[in-house]
């Protein structure tokens, strides 16, 4: 099999590396079966499409939506890095699953508009599929209510004109889109557990998601929150859909 590649933005090598250890496990892929690369420590290098399976985009601290000008030099090296891999992987509708940060890098790429209006607090929340999202192969097998994990600053506010909406919840309307038929984007983490949120926000306690007073409070919400189990499995179906 053809390995699958996950690019990674997160500098904490600590998360970087549960961040692909989750990857790796909800998408039933061994080691060598998901390549990483860094983009926050490296540049992108040269990428043959036709030597993987399917392209995982993770989470970041980067916003699409922040001003050019308060934007890091990596930061805007990884935006143009992404549109230009973007550019191939749409025109080639290669498969491409991007989980809250993937939503920024994709909806934007294709037009759509993402500010900080829709943004949701650390917590597991309803996930409601939409008529394309019940008939989307990706979502099969998922109710169409379920719970998942969001905690983002920014999330899209108007829908690229190419994308189907595929799930919206009640804070954030665009929780799921698909662009042609192969490219997908989520604003909640598929790849999270209860334990991992735990990591993140301790982690990322004076990062502007909460103040960091509200520390206790967000763990608390966290452990007290309905059971997630059902946002996982897109990991897999992609996986089984599309390896080579």
């Amino acid at each position: 099999m053809r390995p699958f590649l996950l690019l990674a933005t997160r500098f904490d090598d600590h998360l970087a590396d549960a961040e692909y250890a989750a990857f790796r496990d909800f998408a039933g892929l061994q080691e060598g079966e998901l390549t990483r690369i860094r983009l926050e420590q490296h540049p992108m290098p040269e990428l043959d499409l036709d030597e993987y399976s399917g392209v995982f985009v993770g989470g970041s601290p980067f916003n699409a939506s922040d001003p050019q000008s308060d934007k890091s030099v990596v930061q805007l090296r990884v935006e143009a890095e992404m549109s230009s891999l973007l550019d191939r992987i749409v025109e080639q509708d290669f498969p491409f699953f991007g989980a809250c940060y993937g939503v920024g890098t994709l909806g934007v790429h294709r037009g759509g508009v993402i500010d900080r209006t829709y943004g949701e607090a650390v917590d597991a929340v309803e996930v409601r599929l939409t008529e394309a999202g019940v008939r989307d192969p990706l979502f099969t097998g998922i109710p169409p209510a379920f719970r998942a994990w969001v905690g983002h600053k920014e999330a899209v506010t108007r829908l690229p004109a190419d994308a189907t909406l595929l799930a919206a919840g009640d804070a954030c309307p665009v929780q799921a889109f698909r662009v042609k038929t192969n490219l997908y984007a989520t604003q909640f983490h598929p790849e999270l557990t209860a334990d991992d949120i735990l990591d993140r926000v301790r982690t990322y306690r004076f990062e502007g998601y909460f103040e960091p007073h509200e520390l206790d409070a967000t763990e608390q919400t966290i452990r007290s929150a309905p059971p997630v189990t059902w946002p996982a499995r897109l990991l897999r179906t992609f996986v089984d859909r599309y390896a080579r």
